[in-house]
């Protein structure tokens, strides 16, 4: 049984679930996405997001309020009459009068194993701190911060090769499948809702950019972890010969020195414990570039010193 939905999502990320609920048959009968940005090369030109370039393909009316807190916002929502909302990274709080107005409840896809990593950046911060795992969760959606009952999960493994839009778009492909078979579930009256432990409740803050600059002095595995959770964007940085370098992928590797110094002719980088050798990087100004290219412009020898 299809079910007339509202779909609010804004990035990349997003797309995926929009399009696998369409492609299963249910109704969309609105979009709700941010208002466009300006971009371009001149950053002149209003820039639609994702979800919206996507639902206008599909010729799905396509709403971009400033605010979901006065009475219009809520008349207008309630004028859909939805029997529920898919909320995908839409990036706006709901309050509850909005919360409210579907028949059968907003829905949430989030990209972590709930309670851990809460909040705005759960990807990155999996893989900076090191997890072994991460995941997608369904939940009802309440006024607190990633906080509602869990109806449905999907685990993946997160490997030392993985940067953060390796993750991302695994994730966003999984939850789109997961958000599918949830709203069948819904549909047909047996999905099933869970209350969040309060234990284990960690909280993904925003990424700042103050948060880049590599650390030598860590683990190597430590520092890897903290160079693909920032890759691509902002992009872990370091400086060699007053120069700023994004190192954007790495692998571990053998080797001892000072943290930072440069190990051999293949940009092995010591750590405080360990090494780390370079793949992938981007020079300030620069397109990125796989390391063995850098290397044939640029001579960077044993002994030289990432800042």
């Amino acid at each position: 049984m299809p079910l007339r939905l509202i779909f609010m999502g804004t990035p990349d990320f997003s797309v995926p679930t929009l399009l696998e609920l369409v492609s299963h048959g249910h109704e969309i009968a609105a979009v709700y996405t941010r208002a466009p940005k300006p971009g371009g090369r001149r950053g002149l030109q209003l820039q639609p997001t994702p979800v919206e370039e996507a639902a206008r393909k599909l010729g799905v009316p396509v709403l971009t309020p400033k605010s979901l807190k006065t009475p219009e916002a809520l008349d207008e929502f309630l004028a859909f009459d939805a029997d529920a909302a898919v909320v995908v990274a839409y990036g706006m709080i709901l309050p509850q009068a909005i919360l409210d107005a579907p028949k059968l409840g907003c829905y949430n896809l989030h990209a972590s194993l709930l309670p851990r990593w809460r909040g705005a950046a759960p990807i990155n911060r999996a893989i900076m701190e090191g997890d072994a795992e991460s995941g997608v969760m369904v939940m009802k959606m309440d006024v607190g911060l990633d906080t509602g009952d869990v109806a449905m999960a999907e685990r993946l493994a997160i490997t030392d090769n993985m940067t953060a839009v390796d993750l991302h778009d695994r994730l966003s492909r999984l939850g789109a499948d997961l958000m599918v078979r949830a709203m069948a579930a819904l549909a047909r009256g047996g999905l099933q809702l869970k209350k969040q432990s309060e234990d284990g409740v960690t909280y993904a803050a925003k990424i700042d950019k103050a948060e880049a600059r590599i650390d030598w002095t860590r683990p190597a595995r430590a520092v890897l972890r903290h160079i693909h959770g920032l890759s691509p964007f902002p992009g872990a940085w370091a400086e060699l010969e007053n120069a700023r370098v994004k190192i954007l992928r790495c692998e571990l590797a053998k080797g001892s020195g000072a943290p930072g110094e440069v190990l051999d002719d293949q940009l092995t980088i010591a750590c405080g414990e360990g090494a780390i050798r370079i793949l992938e990087l981007q020079r300030e100004g620069k397109s990125r570039m796989q390391a063995v290219d850098f290397l044939r412009g640029v001579l960077v020898k044993p002994g030289a010193k990432f800042t």
